[in-house]
């Protein structure tokens, strides 16, 4: 049979309503989006926290799970809080427990986690390997919460009770920050210094008219978890005062020598929630797009005991701080943050200054404490009304005792005290559940030590809740108190930069170095250090410091420019090539030599080798060397072109290079052997010779004797002297100073080469050998530690005795001219 057509009075018609859709979309749409708003995405001005993290913490406490008890797995809080708080989902918990926890994303972590809980580039471990407990910090959002501080509402089953909002000790929205995304709004604030909120919290207590600007003396700015820097705080004013602004952060990073001929930027902090592995591949994106060039290689070398590491080596070249602004530019090295403080403000989402979120966070923290003094005010008068009332039994014990007695049951017995002895009921219930130990003379004098006490607390509580300025300074004393346990120096460096410019609009700067004049200098103690002239280019080049410093006598200096080719001559007979590009480079106008670096480092000279001369790569003139035993050599420069490191001298065994320098045929040679032997000679005598030649007699050395140096003296050159030191080879280096001698250079006649030349200075008793010589203009003489050294200021004859020294003399060269 055909069914039959449900009617209107049937029990099985359909009720069918008809509902305009867009009305019903519509209030269906803002259900959602207060739900969202309210119960997910924004935070609580109050205590700065989402209803997800403020039911973690809760529950956490409720387990008992403080700082000094044991870690128990995130599971087991994730599905307590589910299971009796919050109705959703576990991953959702877990995220914000994980948050919660994570040092690089909060400023003052609320959780104590143990195991994987993350970084910046990589997700945490499951719930399940992972364990949790409170961090102290979070004893102070929760404490007191049993003193009815707070209001507590119904779970979402009615079923549990949960706090509407924490008391929050600190103010947690502005140190921790917050970001969340709801319905038509977000939010996205700062984390801060919790010191530097105390007390900007404190000052707008004890002056309530106090400006954003005076809070800002505080509160100069934000303190990023990892540290780094913000450049340019107007955007960080605007946001102070309406709630919206932006600023830029940099990473920390610093332009190292990581090796010889090597400079890299280290990178130690980077920007906020930016990570080393997302650095890493947006600059290998930029190098295959050939949008940046001069970089090598990046390591990241992050590690637990040092921290974060980021290597990044510049090729050869190249300017490491054009390079940086390149990274700057086109890498999270710099990145901004946009501020949006939205939160809500009695359950309505508002857009809060620094002075609007601080005077909703202390009008919160007075009810709190206002609320806490009410709830011990009773709680200490309930108590004191039942110790005067056991007082009064204890004095009149028998009379009590044979009332209840007397009495049928409790309640006749309960009613009679009451009219005997003028008892409440509340102090009748509490005689008759005295145990008879309570008896003792003792118990007496504790009771009545615990009503005078409880009076004294009572008058205080009393006094703190009628006054508004105690209320204010017990909420001070807190927040200080909370300051200085949990707060920690500031991390986040400001720089006052202007305002923020665009990417786009930003120049990019040459990347290579500027192939400029410039001055490389060898230091007597083995330092190389690179003058730049163009600053000085209107003085003449180069100006003589007005103070001297260490390391500043000059073995040879060469006129050459940045992207030059230059060689150093080497003990071994090498010669090595290299370009001044990556030495150390200081003002034309101030040459320090102590800024400069070590050259056998920069050059990687093997064991015992070290730098003798640096000398140019030029056409003419010819480089002349001498050595220990006595044989000078010219070589030409066109045949040292193309290797990068070339044998230019031949050496017997034994034999090393003491000196080289450019030596033209008008020149003269210089030779000064250890038993006082001066041989000067045109260096038009000595014929250029191939790079492996081993050269000719340059100075006839006797036997047991050695060349100390070799110097070459230019063609009219004014002031030359000689300048040797004397002392005993039988002594202990460093123990006698010996004596110096300084002569006029025309002194010593001109002799053939080979020859044994003529005395340089008479020995006193105890010396044996010249142990140093140098032949120049303006002679310079430093310690072993660089420290400079006195010579004779006159000039003696050529075969005089020296003059006895204060200090050793460590090496000597000239003057920065």
């Amino acid at each position: 049979m055909p069914a039959k057509t449900p009617t209107p009075s049937s029990p099985s018609s359909e009720r069918i309503e008809d509902v305009d859709v867009s009305a019903e979309m519509q209030g269906s749409y803002l259900e959602y989006a207060y739900s969202v708003i309210y119960s997910r995405a924004l935070p609580d001005a109050r205590d700065g926290l989402k209803p997800v993290q403020r039911r973690i913490l809760f529950q956490m406490a409720e387990m008992g799970l403080r700082p000094d008890k044991g870690h128990v797995k995130s599971a087991r809080v994730v599905g307590e809080v589910m299971g009796k708080l919050h109705p959703h989902g576990d991953s959702a918990i877990y995220d914000a427990l994980v948050r919660l926890a994570q040092p690089f994303t909060l400023r003052v972590p609320l959780v104590d986690g143990h195991g994987n809980f993350g970084s910046l580039d990589d997700g945490p471990a499951a719930a399940r390997y992972t364990e949790a407990r409170l961090a102290p910090p979070a004893l102070a959002m929760t404490e007191s919460l049993d003193e009815d501080v707070v209001d507590f509402i119904p779970n979402y089953d009615g079923q549990f009770q949960q706090p509407e909002v924490l008391p929050a000790a600190f103010p947690n929205l502005l140190v921790n920050g917050a970001s969340g995304i709801a319905v038509g709004m977000a939010t996205n604030m700062a984390p801060h210094n919790l010191i530097e909120v105390a007390s900007a919290a404190t000052h707008l207590l004890e002056h309530p008219d106090a400006t954003v600007d005076e809070l800002m003396e505080f509160v100069p700015g934000p303190d990023l978890p990892g540290g780094g820097i913000i450049t340019g705080v107007d955007g960080i004013k605007d946001a102070y005062r309406t709630g919206r602004g932006a600023f830029r952060t940099r990473a920390k990073v610093s332009i190292e020598q990581l090796g010889p001929r090597k400079t890299g930027i280290v990178v130690t902090e980077l920007p906020y929630l930016v990570g080393p592995e997302r650095v890493i591949e947006k600059i290998k994106d930029a190098v295959q797009a050939k949008k940046l060039t001069g970089i090598s290689d990046v390591a990241d070398l992050t590690d637990r005991k040092n921290g974060l590491r980021l290597v990044i080596s510049i090729k050869t070249g190249f300017d490491p701080k054009a390079v940086l602004e390149h990274l700057y530019r086109l890498t999270p090295l710099e990145d901004s943050f946009s501020i949006n403080n939205v939160a809500l403000v009695e359950g309505q989402p508002q857009t809060l200054g620094l002075r609007e979120l601080l005077q909703v966070y202390l009008d919160h923290r007075i009810r709190v404490v206002t609320r806490r003094s009410e709830y011990r005010l009773a709680r200490k008068r309930e108590r004191l009304h039942l110790v005067e009332g056991l007082l009064i039994a204890i004095l009149d014990i028998d009379e009590v005792i044979q009332v209840i007695r007397s009495s049928d049951d409790s309640e006749q017995a309960r009613t009679r005290l009451r009219s005997v002895f003028d008892l409440s009921e509340q102090q009748a219930e509490y005689i008759l559940e005295l145990r008879l130990r309570r008896l003792t003379k003792f118990s007496r004098i504790e009771l009545e030590a615990e009503r005078d006490q409880l009076q004294a607390e009572i008058a205080q509580l009393v006094e703190l809740l009628g006054s508004e300025v105690l209320l204010r300074q017990q909420v001070a004393r807190e927040l200080d108190a909370a300051a200085d346990a949990y707060g920690t120096p500031r991390r986040t460096l400001l720089l006052d930069g202007g305002p923020i410019q665009p990417r786009s609009s930003r120049r990019a700067p040459s990347l290579e170095i500027a192939d400029i004049p410039c001055r490389v200098f060898l230091s007597a103690t083995g330092r190389m250090v690179r003058a730049d002239l163009v600053a000085d280019a209107e003085d003449g080049g180069i100006r003589t410091p007005s103070r001297r410093s260490k390391h500043d006598a000059i073995r040879s200096s060469v006129d050459t420019t940045s992207r030059g080719e230059l060689g150093a001559v080497t003990t071994a007979g090498r010669l090595v090539r290299f370009t001044p590009v990556d030495l150390p480079s200081v003002p034309g106008n101030s040459v320090q030599l102590g800024a400069g670096t070590r050259v056998d480092q920069y050059l990687a000279l093997a064991k015992g080798e070290h730098v003798v001369a640096i000398v140019p790569l030029v056409t003419e003139p010819a480089i002349a060397l001498g050595t220990t035993q006595g044989i000078v050599k010219r070589v030409a420069a066109t045949e040292l072109a193309g290797k990068p490191e070339t044998e230019i001298i031949s050496l017997k065994p034994g034999d090393a290079v003491v000196g080289a320098a450019p030596a033209p045929d008008d020149a003269e040679l210089v030779f000064v052997t250890s038993d006082a032997q001066l041989l000067r000679f045109p260096a038009s005598a000595v014929r250029p010779q191939g790079r492996s030649a081993g050269g000719m007699a340059g100075v006839r050395v006797t036997s047991g004797e050695n060349v100390v140096s070799f110097d070459v003296v230019p063609a009219g050159e004014e002031a030359t002297v000689v300048v040797t030191v004397a002392g005993s080879t039988q002594v202990l280096a460093g123990a006698d100073a010996g004596t110096a001698k300084v002569s006029t250079f025309d002194q010593f006649p001109a002799k053939g080469r080979g020859t044994g030349g003529v005395r340089a200075q008479r020995f006193l008793k105890g010396e044996d050998a010249i142990t140093l010589a140098w032949v120049g203009a303006a002679p310079h003489a430093v310690g072993t530690d660089g420290a400079v050294r006195q010579l004779p200021a006159e000039p003696a004859r050529r075969d005089a005795s020296g003059t006895p020294l204060d200090a050793v003399i460590g090496a000597i060269g000239t003057t920065v001219r």
